[in-house]
Protein backbone atom coordinates (compact mmCIF):
# COMPACT_ATOMS: atom_id res chain seq x y z
CA UNK A 1 0.00 0.00 0.00
CA UNK A 2 1.24 3.49 -1.03
CA UNK A 3 1.78 5.84 1.85
CA UNK A 4 0.46 9.79 0.20
CA UNK A 5 1.58 12.96 1.70
CA UNK A 6 -1.27 14.20 2.62
CA UNK A 7 -4.57 12.93 3.66
CA UNK A 8 -7.33 12.31 1.63
CA UNK A 9 -10.84 12.69 2.12
CA UNK A 10 -12.89 10.43 2.14
CA UNK A 11 -15.64 10.71 -1.19
CA UNK A 12 -18.63 12.85 -0.09
CA UNK A 13 -16.77 14.50 2.69
CA UNK A 14 -16.13 18.00 2.98
CA UNK A 15 -12.78 19.25 1.85
CA UNK A 16 -11.03 19.63 5.08
CA UNK A 17 -9.98 23.68 5.53
CA UNK A 18 -6.74 25.29 4.87
CA UNK A 19 -3.72 24.52 7.51
CA UNK A 20 -3.55 28.04 9.41
CA UNK A 21 -0.35 28.02 10.25
CA UNK A 22 0.42 27.81 6.56
CA UNK A 23 -0.21 31.46 6.25
CA UNK A 24 2.13 33.56 6.72
CA UNK A 25 -0.01 36.83 7.05
CA UNK A 26 -1.16 35.41 10.25
CA UNK A 27 2.86 34.32 11.84
CA UNK A 28 4.93 37.68 11.16
CA UNK A 29 8.24 38.09 12.07
CA UNK A 30 9.15 39.68 15.44
CA UNK A 31 11.23 42.17 15.88
CA UNK A 32 10.97 46.41 15.51
CA UNK A 33 9.05 47.55 12.08
CA UNK A 34 11.38 49.85 10.31
CA UNK A 35 11.80 53.25 11.62
CA UNK A 36 9.71 52.52 14.61
CA UNK A 37 11.23 53.93 17.67
CA UNK A 38 12.37 51.70 19.98
CA UNK A 39 13.38 53.95 22.83
CA UNK A 40 11.75 52.88 26.76
CA UNK A 41 10.34 49.52 25.15
CA UNK A 42 11.24 46.61 27.63
CA UNK A 43 13.13 43.56 25.24
CA UNK A 44 11.19 40.87 25.31
CA UNK A 45 12.03 36.91 26.12
CA UNK A 46 12.70 34.88 23.43
CA UNK A 47 9.72 32.43 22.74
CA UNK A 48 10.62 29.26 24.20
CA UNK A 49 8.95 26.35 21.60
CA UNK A 50 5.93 25.30 23.13
CA UNK A 51 5.43 21.60 24.26
CA UNK A 52 4.08 19.25 21.74
CA UNK A 53 0.14 18.56 22.57
CA UNK A 54 -1.21 14.78 23.18
CA UNK A 55 -3.73 14.67 20.33
CA UNK A 56 -5.03 11.66 21.71
CA UNK A 57 -6.67 13.48 24.30
CA UNK A 58 -8.28 16.26 21.68
CA UNK A 59 -9.71 13.48 18.89
CA UNK A 60 -9.35 10.33 17.30
CA UNK A 61 -9.31 8.77 14.12
CA UNK A 62 -11.88 6.39 13.08
CA UNK A 63 -11.63 2.95 11.59
CA UNK A 64 -12.72 4.13 8.26
CA UNK A 65 -9.96 6.87 8.56
CA UNK A 66 -12.61 9.88 9.41
CA UNK A 67 -10.75 12.81 11.50
CA UNK A 68 -12.74 13.74 14.34
CA UNK A 69 -11.47 16.58 16.89
CA UNK A 70 -13.63 17.64 20.02
CA UNK A 71 -13.96 21.43 20.24
CA UNK A 72 -16.22 22.96 23.14
CA UNK A 73 -17.76 19.48 24.04
CA UNK A 74 -18.63 18.53 20.85
CA UNK A 75 -17.15 16.38 18.82
CA UNK A 76 -16.72 17.65 15.00
CA UNK A 77 -15.23 15.95 11.56
CA UNK A 78 -12.13 17.33 9.86
CA UNK A 79 -10.88 15.24 7.48
CA UNK A 80 -9.93 11.96 6.36
CA UNK A 81 -6.94 9.87 6.88
CA UNK A 82 -5.60 7.54 4.71
CA UNK A 83 -1.90 7.76 4.22
CA UNK A 84 -0.52 5.48 7.00
CA UNK A 85 -1.79 4.48 10.65
CA UNK A 86 -3.87 6.03 12.92
CA UNK A 87 -1.40 7.39 15.37
CA UNK A 88 0.53 8.52 12.51
CA UNK A 89 -2.45 10.50 11.37
CA UNK A 90 -3.02 11.80 15.23
CA UNK A 91 0.64 13.03 15.07
CA UNK A 92 -0.14 14.66 11.48
CA UNK A 93 -3.07 16.92 12.89
CA UNK A 94 -1.46 16.89 16.53
CA UNK A 95 1.66 18.61 14.47
CA UNK A 96 -0.52 20.86 12.26
CA UNK A 97 -2.08 22.29 15.72
CA UNK A 98 1.02 22.84 17.68
CA UNK A 99 1.82 24.94 14.02
CA UNK A 100 -1.29 27.14 15.23
CA UNK A 101 -0.62 27.10 18.93
CA UNK A 102 2.76 28.71 17.90
CA UNK A 103 1.41 31.25 15.69
CA UNK A 104 -0.54 32.50 19.21
CA UNK A 105 2.33 32.34 21.01
CA UNK A 106 3.98 34.70 18.31
CA UNK A 107 0.97 36.85 18.49
CA UNK A 108 1.00 37.50 22.52
CA UNK A 109 4.72 38.00 22.40
CA UNK A 110 4.55 40.90 19.87
CA UNK A 111 1.42 42.49 21.70
CA UNK A 112 4.65 42.81 24.81
CA UNK A 113 7.43 43.84 21.86
CA UNK A 114 5.01 46.14 20.08
CA UNK A 115 2.40 47.40 22.05
CA UNK A 116 2.33 50.54 19.52
CA UNK A 117 0.76 47.71 16.97
CA UNK A 118 -1.68 46.52 19.31
CA UNK A 119 -4.82 47.44 16.03
CA UNK A 120 -3.03 44.82 13.98
CA UNK A 121 -2.12 42.20 16.08
CA UNK A 122 -5.90 42.34 17.21
CA UNK A 123 -7.13 42.19 13.74
CA UNK A 124 -5.14 39.27 13.17
CA UNK A 125 -5.85 37.21 16.38
CA UNK A 126 -9.86 38.23 15.57
CA UNK A 127 -9.18 36.71 11.81
CA UNK A 128 -7.35 33.79 13.30
CA UNK A 129 -9.94 33.07 15.76
CA UNK A 130 -12.60 33.07 13.34
CA UNK A 131 -10.92 29.78 11.55
CA UNK A 132 -10.44 27.59 14.81
CA UNK A 133 -14.20 26.64 13.66
CA UNK A 134 -13.05 25.02 10.58
CA UNK A 135 -9.50 24.57 11.13
CA UNK A 136 -8.25 20.94 10.39
CA UNK A 137 -5.91 20.20 13.45
CA UNK A 138 -6.35 17.91 16.76
CA UNK A 139 -5.23 20.21 19.66
CA UNK A 140 -7.09 22.09 22.67
CA UNK A 141 -8.69 24.61 20.57
CA UNK A 142 -10.79 26.05 23.24
CA UNK A 143 -7.45 26.79 24.86
CA UNK A 144 -6.59 28.51 21.78
CA UNK A 145 -9.54 30.32 21.69
CA UNK A 146 -9.47 31.63 25.28
CA UNK A 147 -6.11 33.21 24.14
CA UNK A 148 -7.10 34.09 21.34
CA UNK A 149 -9.93 36.55 22.96
CA UNK A 150 -7.38 37.42 25.31
CA UNK A 151 -5.29 39.19 23.41
CA UNK A 152 -7.89 40.92 21.28
CA UNK A 153 -8.65 42.05 24.94
CA UNK A 154 -5.57 43.16 26.13
CA UNK A 155 -4.93 44.88 22.49
CA UNK A 156 -6.79 48.05 23.58
CA UNK A 157 -4.55 48.48 27.10
CA UNK A 158 -1.63 47.75 25.17
CA UNK A 159 -2.62 50.00 22.12
CA UNK A 160 -3.37 53.14 25.29
CA UNK A 161 -0.23 51.81 27.11
CA UNK A 162 1.79 52.26 24.00
CA UNK A 163 0.10 55.60 23.16
CA UNK A 164 0.98 56.92 27.00
CA UNK A 165 4.39 56.07 26.56
CA UNK A 166 4.77 57.10 23.23
CA UNK A 167 3.53 60.92 24.81
CA UNK A 168 5.94 61.02 27.31
CA UNK A 169 9.15 59.90 25.22
CA UNK A 170 7.35 63.07 23.00
CA UNK A 171 7.16 65.38 25.74
CA UNK A 172 10.32 64.05 27.33
CA UNK A 173 11.91 64.85 23.77
CA UNK A 174 10.42 68.05 23.50
CA UNK A 175 12.05 69.14 27.08
CA UNK A 176 15.16 67.83 25.70
CA UNK A 177 15.60 69.93 22.81
CA UNK A 178 13.97 73.09 24.80
CA UNK A 179 16.44 72.83 27.06
CA UNK A 180 19.16 72.51 24.41
CA UNK A 181 17.79 75.58 22.55
CA UNK A 182 16.95 78.09 25.87
CA UNK A 183 21.46 76.89 26.60
CA UNK A 184 21.40 78.28 22.81
CA UNK A 185 20.42 81.06 23.35
CA UNK A 186 21.89 82.19 26.77
CA UNK A 187 25.38 81.24 25.13
CA UNK A 188 24.81 83.01 21.87
CA UNK A 189 23.57 86.62 24.15
CA UNK A 190 25.92 86.36 27.05
CA UNK A 191 28.99 84.63 26.36
CA UNK A 192 32.47 85.82 25.34
CA UNK A 193 34.34 82.56 25.68
CA UNK A 194 34.47 82.59 21.67
CA UNK A 195 36.47 78.95 21.71
CA UNK A 196 34.38 77.48 24.83
CA UNK A 197 31.08 78.55 23.64
CA UNK A 198 31.59 76.95 19.89
CA UNK A 199 32.75 74.14 20.57
CA UNK A 200 29.69 73.58 23.30
CA UNK A 201 27.12 74.66 20.78
CA UNK A 202 28.60 72.21 18.05
CA UNK A 203 28.17 69.58 20.82
CA UNK A 204 24.45 70.78 21.27
CA UNK A 205 24.08 70.15 17.07
CA UNK A 206 25.76 66.40 17.76
CA UNK A 207 22.84 65.84 20.88
CA UNK A 208 20.23 67.30 19.26
CA UNK A 209 20.72 64.61 16.34
CA UNK A 210 20.01 61.75 18.62
CA UNK A 211 16.89 62.66 20.04
CA UNK A 212 13.77 61.62 18.49
CA UNK A 213 10.11 61.35 18.35
CA UNK A 214 8.64 64.54 18.05
CA UNK A 215 6.01 65.76 15.45
CA UNK A 216 7.53 67.85 12.67
CA UNK A 217 6.06 70.80 13.46
CA UNK A 218 7.22 71.21 16.75
CA UNK A 219 10.51 69.84 15.70
CA UNK A 220 10.85 72.45 13.10
CA UNK A 221 9.95 75.27 16.13
CA UNK A 222 12.25 74.03 18.33
CA UNK A 223 14.88 74.08 15.35
CA UNK A 224 14.65 77.28 14.41
CA UNK A 225 15.17 78.49 17.88
CA UNK A 226 18.61 77.11 18.00
CA UNK A 227 19.65 77.53 14.59
CA UNK A 228 18.88 81.09 15.01
CA UNK A 229 20.69 81.35 18.47
CA UNK A 230 23.95 79.69 16.87
CA UNK A 231 23.72 82.07 14.19
CA UNK A 232 23.44 85.05 16.52
CA UNK A 233 26.43 83.65 17.95
CA UNK A 234 28.34 83.32 14.76
CA UNK A 235 27.41 86.87 14.05
CA UNK A 236 28.50 88.16 17.54
CA UNK A 237 31.76 86.59 17.54
CA UNK A 238 32.18 87.29 13.53
CA UNK A 239 31.88 91.26 14.14
CA UNK A 240 34.13 90.94 17.72
CA UNK A 241 36.81 89.62 15.59
CA UNK A 242 36.24 91.95 13.07
CA UNK A 243 36.62 94.66 15.52
CA UNK A 244 39.68 93.05 17.16
CA UNK A 245 41.61 93.18 13.84
CA UNK A 246 40.62 96.65 13.23
CA UNK A 247 42.50 97.40 16.76
CA UNK A 248 45.23 95.18 16.34
CA UNK A 249 45.50 96.91 12.90
CA UNK A 250 45.48 100.61 15.13
CA UNK A 251 47.83 99.05 17.97
CA UNK A 252 50.20 97.91 15.06
CA UNK A 253 50.48 101.18 13.50
CA UNK A 254 50.85 103.34 17.01
CA UNK A 255 53.61 100.60 18.08
CA UNK A 256 55.29 100.57 14.70
CA UNK A 257 55.39 104.95 15.51
CA UNK A 258 56.65 104.23 18.97
CA UNK A 259 59.85 102.14 17.35
CA UNK A 260 60.81 104.76 15.20
CA UNK A 261 60.82 107.10 18.55
CA UNK A 262 62.67 104.63 20.20
CA UNK A 263 65.31 104.06 17.59
CA UNK A 264 65.63 107.49 17.26
CA UNK A 265 67.06 107.86 20.96
CA UNK A 266 69.17 105.09 20.82
CA UNK A 267 72.21 106.94 20.60
CA UNK A 268 71.31 110.20 22.83
CA UNK A 269 74.31 111.01 25.42
CA UNK A 270 71.58 112.70 27.63
CA UNK A 271 71.30 109.90 30.17
CA UNK A 272 68.50 111.58 32.66
CA UNK A 273 65.95 112.86 29.66
CA UNK A 274 66.57 109.75 27.34
CA UNK A 275 65.89 107.62 30.59
CA UNK A 276 62.60 109.40 31.31
CA UNK A 277 61.37 109.26 27.56
CA UNK A 278 61.92 105.73 27.56
CA UNK A 279 59.60 105.62 30.81
CA UNK A 280 57.63 107.24 28.66
CA UNK A 281 57.55 105.31 25.55
CA UNK A 282 56.90 102.16 27.96
CA UNK A 283 53.72 103.45 29.15
CA UNK A 284 52.33 104.55 25.33
CA UNK A 285 53.47 100.79 24.29
CA UNK A 286 51.57 99.29 26.73
CA UNK A 287 48.64 101.60 26.11
CA UNK A 288 48.25 100.80 22.76
CA UNK A 289 47.03 97.01 22.70
CA UNK A 290 48.60 93.95 21.15
CA UNK A 291 49.06 94.10 17.62
CA UNK A 292 48.79 90.70 15.75
CA UNK A 293 50.61 88.43 17.20
CA UNK A 294 53.52 87.79 14.68
CA UNK A 295 53.87 91.87 14.08
CA UNK A 296 53.48 92.77 17.90
CA UNK A 297 55.91 90.09 18.76
CA UNK A 298 58.61 91.75 16.37
CA UNK A 299 57.97 95.38 17.05
CA UNK A 300 58.16 94.55 20.46
CA UNK A 301 61.96 92.93 19.74
CA UNK A 302 62.43 96.39 17.31
CA UNK A 303 61.71 98.69 20.62
CA UNK A 304 63.43 96.39 23.41
CA UNK A 305 66.50 96.15 21.50
CA UNK A 306 66.58 99.77 20.68
CA UNK A 307 65.92 100.43 24.35
CA UNK A 308 68.34 97.98 25.30
CA UNK A 309 71.17 99.86 23.39
CA UNK A 310 70.60 102.82 25.11
CA UNK A 311 70.41 101.63 28.50
CA UNK A 312 73.51 99.24 27.61
CA UNK A 313 75.32 102.58 26.64
CA UNK A 314 74.73 104.31 29.79
CA UNK A 315 75.75 101.17 31.54
CA UNK A 316 79.11 101.37 30.15
CA UNK A 317 79.30 105.07 30.90
CA UNK A 318 78.83 104.70 34.35
CA UNK A 319 80.74 101.80 35.29
CA UNK A 320 83.99 103.56 32.97
CA UNK A 321 83.06 107.04 35.27
CA UNK A 322 82.57 104.46 38.55
CA UNK A 323 86.04 103.36 38.27
CA UNK A 324 87.44 107.48 38.08
CA UNK A 325 85.63 108.02 41.02
CA UNK A 326 87.30 104.96 42.88
CA UNK A 327 90.00 107.38 43.24
CA UNK A 328 87.84 110.05 44.57
CA UNK A 329 86.64 107.93 47.38
CA UNK A 330 89.93 107.04 48.37
CA UNK A 331 90.71 110.54 48.51
CA UNK A 332 88.00 111.46 50.71
CA UNK A 333 88.87 108.65 53.06
CA UNK A 334 92.04 110.29 53.34
CA UNK A 335 90.89 113.30 53.87
CA UNK A 336 89.18 112.12 56.53
CA UNK A 337 91.80 110.26 58.57
CA UNK A 338 93.34 113.63 58.18
CA UNK A 339 91.32 115.90 59.63
CA UNK A 340 89.20 113.37 62.40
CA UNK A 341 92.02 114.53 64.92
CA UNK A 342 91.71 118.23 63.95
CA UNK A 343 87.79 118.91 64.74
CA UNK A 344 87.49 118.34 68.37
CA UNK A 345 85.52 120.75 69.59
CA UNK A 346 86.13 119.68 73.23
CA UNK A 347 89.75 121.34 72.61
CA UNK A 348 88.30 124.61 71.08
CA UNK A 349 84.64 124.91 68.86
CA UNK A 350 86.24 127.59 67.07
CA UNK A 351 88.94 125.79 66.16
CA UNK A 352 86.82 122.98 65.35
CA UNK A 353 84.83 125.32 63.34
CA UNK A 354 87.45 126.53 60.69
CA UNK A 355 88.68 123.08 60.20
CA UNK A 356 85.16 121.55 59.49
CA UNK A 357 84.85 124.15 57.20
CA UNK A 358 87.97 123.23 55.31
CA UNK A 359 87.33 119.63 55.40
CA UNK A 360 83.98 120.76 53.47
CA UNK A 361 85.81 123.03 50.54
CA UNK A 362 88.34 120.22 49.84
CA UNK A 363 85.62 117.51 50.08
CA UNK A 364 83.27 119.41 47.38
CA UNK A 365 86.88 120.02 45.29
CA UNK A 366 87.63 116.47 45.13
CA UNK A 367 84.05 115.45 43.54
CA UNK A 368 81.91 112.14 42.83
CA UNK A 369 82.17 108.70 44.65
CA UNK A 370 80.73 105.61 42.60
CA UNK A 371 77.27 105.94 42.77
CA UNK A 372 77.14 102.88 45.00
CA UNK A 373 78.89 104.75 47.82
CA UNK A 374 77.21 107.79 47.67
CA UNK A 375 75.20 107.33 50.49
CA UNK A 376 78.22 106.15 52.49
CA UNK A 377 80.36 109.08 52.17
CA UNK A 378 77.39 111.71 52.75
CA UNK A 379 76.93 109.33 56.36
CA UNK A 380 80.64 109.98 56.82
CA UNK A 381 80.96 113.17 56.06
CA UNK A 382 77.62 114.57 58.03
CA UNK A 383 79.01 112.46 60.79
CA UNK A 384 81.63 115.30 61.77
CA UNK A 385 79.56 117.90 60.79
CA UNK A 386 77.25 116.77 63.26
CA UNK A 387 79.97 116.30 65.66
CA UNK A 388 80.99 120.49 65.43
CA UNK A 389 77.21 121.29 65.51
CA UNK A 390 76.26 119.39 68.34
CA UNK A 391 78.80 121.34 70.40
CA UNK A 392 77.44 124.31 69.23
CA UNK A 393 74.29 124.13 70.17
CA UNK A 394 75.52 122.44 73.84
CA UNK A 395 77.82 125.90 74.14
CA UNK A 396 74.34 128.63 73.04
CA UNK A 397 72.30 126.47 75.61
CA UNK A 398 74.86 126.82 78.13
CA UNK A 399 74.72 130.46 77.94
CA UNK A 400 71.23 130.74 76.74
CA UNK A 401 69.72 134.00 79.26
CA UNK A 402 66.15 132.67 78.99
CA UNK A 403 67.46 128.80 79.36
CA UNK A 404 69.01 130.42 82.91
CA UNK A 405 66.34 132.23 83.96
CA UNK A 406 64.53 129.23 83.98
CA UNK A 407 66.51 127.58 86.28
CA UNK A 408 67.20 130.34 88.10
CA UNK A 409 62.86 130.72 88.84
CA UNK A 410 62.81 126.75 89.33
CA UNK A 411 65.68 126.79 92.03
CA UNK A 412 63.57 129.83 93.71
CA UNK A 413 60.18 128.45 94.08
CA UNK A 414 61.86 125.24 95.23
CA UNK A 415 64.10 127.34 98.23
CA UNK A 416 61.13 128.97 98.75
CA UNK A 417 58.62 126.40 99.77
CA UNK A 418 61.31 124.76 101.82
CA UNK A 419 61.50 127.60 104.22
CA UNK A 420 57.64 127.42 104.72
CA UNK A 421 58.02 124.28 105.33
CA UNK A 422 60.66 124.94 107.79
CA UNK A 423 58.85 127.52 109.31
CA UNK A 424 55.20 125.30 109.94
CA UNK A 425 57.30 122.58 111.23
CA UNK A 426 58.57 124.98 113.84
CA UNK A 427 55.25 126.31 114.21
CA UNK A 428 54.06 122.47 115.02
CA UNK A 429 51.87 122.45 111.77
CA UNK A 430 53.65 118.98 110.54
CA UNK A 431 50.72 118.20 108.01
CA UNK A 432 51.08 121.11 106.44
CA UNK A 433 55.29 121.07 106.30
CA UNK A 434 55.11 117.98 104.92
CA UNK A 435 52.52 119.25 101.81
CA UNK A 436 55.20 121.84 101.62
CA UNK A 437 57.75 119.99 101.31
CA UNK A 438 56.57 117.70 98.61
CA UNK A 439 56.03 120.92 96.17
CA UNK A 440 59.52 121.78 97.11
CA UNK A 441 60.74 118.85 95.94
CA UNK A 442 58.67 118.98 92.74
CA UNK A 443 60.41 122.54 92.01
CA UNK A 444 63.44 121.20 92.58
CA UNK A 445 63.46 118.42 90.12
CA UNK A 446 62.08 120.93 87.87
CA UNK A 447 65.36 123.07 88.24
CA UNK A 448 67.43 120.10 88.05
CA UNK A 449 66.41 119.21 84.69
CA UNK A 450 66.45 122.48 83.31
CA UNK A 451 69.81 122.50 84.37
CA UNK A 452 70.74 119.32 82.97
CA UNK A 453 69.63 120.31 79.53
CA UNK A 454 71.64 123.28 79.17
CA UNK A 455 74.80 121.85 80.43
CA UNK A 456 74.52 118.69 78.27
Amino acid sequence: MTTPSTPTPKPGASTPAPTPGAMPSRAPKPGPRPGAATNNRPTPAPVPAPAKSDPKKFGRIAEDGTVFVTQGGTEREIGSWQAGTPEEGLAHFGQRYDDLATEVELLETRLIAHPEDAATIRETAEQLRATLDSAAVIGDLDLLDRRLGEIATQSDAAGEKAKEQKAERRAAAIAQKEKLAAEAEDLAENSTDWKGTGDRIRAILDEWKTIRGIDRKTDDQLWKRYSRARDAFNRRRGSHFAELDRTRATAKKKKEELVERAVALQNSTDWNETARAYRDLMTEWKAAGRAPRGDDDKLWAQFRAAQDHFFDSRTAVNDERDREFEENAQAKDALLEQYDAQIDPATGLEQAKNKLRELQDKWEEIGFVPRNKVREYEDKISAVEKRVSDAEDSRWRRTDPEAQARIDQFQSRADDLAAQADKAEQAGKSAEATKLREQAAQWQEFADVAAKAVND
